[in-house]
């Protein structure tokens, strides 16, 4: 199982993302929405602004503070996760 850094200290699990996607059109927001009221959904934004929304498997929504590229470079392997982290700091 490979973990990734999704910001702030908090990981999910790779294998377990089934997309990756930038919170800002009207579907996505009505699928958090839907998924805020059925209680599916993990907030990892640590009260910040909302970037990236993943979308899992198991259909839980979770919120992420760091842009969907991001996370996809992390996603790719630990050599652009480091260079990634570096620019974030």
């Amino acid at each position: 199982m490979r973990l990734i850094n999704i910001g702030f200290g908090n990981m999910i699990s790779a294998e377990r993302i089934v997309t990756v996607v930038s919170p800002d059109s009207a579907p996505v927001k009505r699928m958090v929405q839907e998924a805020r009221d059925a209680r599916k959904i993990v907030d990892a934004t640590q009260g910040r602004r909302t970037r990236a929304v993943i979308v899992t498997d198991s259909g839980y929504i979770v919120l992420s503070a760091i842009q969907p590229e991001t996370v996809a470079s992390r996603m790719g392997g630990r050599e652009n996760a480091a260079q990634t982290e570096e620019k974030e700091i």
